[in-house]
């Protein structure tokens, strides 16, 4: 595993919150870290990642040396030191129950300024790990950047913290980063009603291909 942060390069408390993850996943959770060669240095990028744990954003955000984005439930956002948190850090507010179209608009906005942003293709955490059928939503986000997507599967973040409630310290999250998907791999823009959906499948399938390599301990 051959790790090179540039925290000069992020915001101040993002790089911070970083740094502070990475030596919780290093000291806790620590598996192996696959295919980092794959993450663009420069331009902006999406990241699709399969879901299973609350962990899956965190973890995976700590092994990119870049700065990222993250969406967040919308009902997040309260008076308090959360609300402040969150903006600070560039989390985009999202309607889960419509199509947001001002989410939509924060992702484009987000993406010229260079950074990147993860996305979850499977909308919600699966209970057991495996990989479940993605939703269109994500496609739709995809088609509409057109910019290269990452594909990334986390593995046994669900034995970690699973939607039991439990923390496993101690159990190895391992992350595996795949090849660059460019719009010609995974969009048709004169697919029809079923274009969306049938990127999401595309990026799901790219991730489902990614294989976790054995853990060691160094």
């Amino acid at each position: 595993m051959n790790r090179r942060y540039d925290h000069a390069s992020m915001d101040w408390l993002y790089g911070i919150c970083h740094y502070v993850i990475i030596g919780i996943y290093d000291a806790l959770f620590r598996g192996e870290v696959a295919g980092l060669e794959h993450i663009p240095r420069t331009g902006p990028f999406l990241i699709a990642a399969n879901h299973a744990s609350h962990l899956d954003p965190p973890i995976i955000g700590s092994q990119v040396s870049r700065q990222i984005a993250f969406f967040a439930r919308k009902s997040l956002w309260k008076p308090g030191l959360a609300s402040w948190w969150m903006d600070s850090v560039g989390c985009i507010p999202v309607d889960r129950d419509s199509t947001d179209l001002a989410a939509i608009k924060r992702v484009l906005q987000t993406l010229k300024t260079g950074k990147a942003i993860i996305l979850f293709p499977e909308g919600t955490r699966s209970p057991d790990g495996n990989l479940q059928t993605p939703k269109g939503g994500v496609g739709l986000i995809v088609a509409k950047t057109q910019v290269p997507v990452l594909p990334v599967r986390i593995f046994d973040s669900h034995v970690a913290f699973g939607r039991d409630g439990k923390l496993h310290v101690g159990t190895p999250v391992s992350v595996t980063f795949g090849p660059l998907l460019y719009p010609a791999d995974y969009d048709e823009p004169e697919g029809g009603k079923e274009r969306y959906q049938r990127i999401s499948g595309k990026i799901m399938t790219a991730i489902a291909t990614l294989k976790a390599h054995p853990t060691t301990i160094v």
